[in-house]
């Protein structure tokens, strides 16, 4: 298939295949005698992989690490990237969390402070 429909078929602009074309995760496209660029299913399969890891929050350098990993280095390296972004999560939903009892918190004494006629103070 042509970058046009493979780019329909994944949901993406052609520009974004050439783009993980040339930063390494995927591989260089096959070229017809029309100079056009030709795609196999595996690319749509590749693209569709490059997607779900951007929407669980890697970034493009895990996920071209990952793509260039095979047998048990690839699922080591899976699990282990799993790992971290679990740590990354639960640390951003700690720091989330003391940020919402914060902001609780004071807006409760800004509320009880106009309760009682006084300013809060400037912020």
């Amino acid at each position: 298939m042509k970058i046009g429909e493979l780019a329909t078929r994944a949901g993406i602009a052609a520009s974004a295949i050439r783009y993980y074309e040339q930063a390494g995760l995927m591989p260089k496209a096959e070229r017809g005698f029309n100079g056009y660029r030709e795609y196999g299913e595996s690319a749509l399969e590749r693209i569709n992989l490059i997607q779900i890891g951007q929407k669980l929050g890697f970034t493009l350098e895990a996920i071209r690490a990952a793509t260039q990993l095979e047998g048990e280095a690839l699922h080591e390296g899976l699990m282990k990237s799993l790992d971290a972004r679990l740590a990354d999560i639960d640390q951003m939903m700690a720091t989330l969390s003391q940020q919402r009892s914060a902001l609780l918190e004071t807006q409760r004494e800004i509320q009880a402070m106009h309760e009682k006629g006084e300013c809060p103070p400037r912020l």
